[in-house]
């Protein structure tokens, strides 16, 4: 986490929601490079780490008893078993970030994001979509990294995550990226204000 000068003032809470393939990670990082006040929260999850991904970096890895054991407790401010694994956000770690002024982005799931609005009703939501379903299908061949399987499961999970997109607060069709990060940041800047 990025050290920030504390604040009186708490943080704001950012939801950036995206079906795969609809440029949401690379949005994530052009705020962080651009905001200082702004962290990314690292999910926890039980999924095994792919190549090139670091433990407290990319994701923290833990065991599925470990996470289910969290759920008992309400570690998480937000969980959901995605796939046959779990994947969460640690409320002490949100709790304590925005207590100091710190700003968080959380790069979530709609299921996680309704959990985030209902402990944060303040929190500023933001759906990422490709311009249509033939571009978010051509970006996820294009990575290469998936099964044919995995990609037509993630097209499945994508219509219904469009279907969701009006229930957030801000909607950007990643059709030109560098239109969609000037429109984030201007998001941004409005809230950071």
């Amino acid at each position: 986490m990025k050290n920030f000068k504390e604040s009186k003032k708490p943080g704001k809470l950012f939801v950036l929601s995206a079906p795969s393939g609809a440029g949401k990670t690379t949005l994530c990082k052009e705020m962080l490079e651009r905001f200082s006040q702004l962290s990314f929260s690292v999910s926890h999850t039980t999924r095994a780490p792919r190549k090139g991904e670091v433990h407290g970096r990319d994701y923290f890895f833990i065991d599925r008893q470990s996470f289910e054991s969290g759920i008992e407790r309400a570690l998480w401010v937000e969980w959901a078993l995605v796939h046959g694994n779990y994947y969460g956000t640690s409320r002490s770690f949100v709790n304590s970030t925005l207590e100091k002024g710190g700003s968080l982005i959380l790069d979530i799931d709609v299921q996680g994001a309704k959990q985030i609005v209902a402990a944060f009703p303040g929190a500023v939501t933001v759906f990422i979509m490709a311009p249509d379903l033939v571009t978010l299908e051509r970006r996820l061949r294009g990575r290469g990294t998936d099964s044919e399987e995995v990609i037509r499961q993630r097209l499945e999970n994508a219509e219904q995550e469009i279907m969701q997109r009006d229930w957030y607060t801000h909607v950007i069709v990643n059709d030109d990226l560098a239109i969609s990060i000037e429109t984030l940041k201007a998001i941004f800047e409005g809230e950071l204000a």
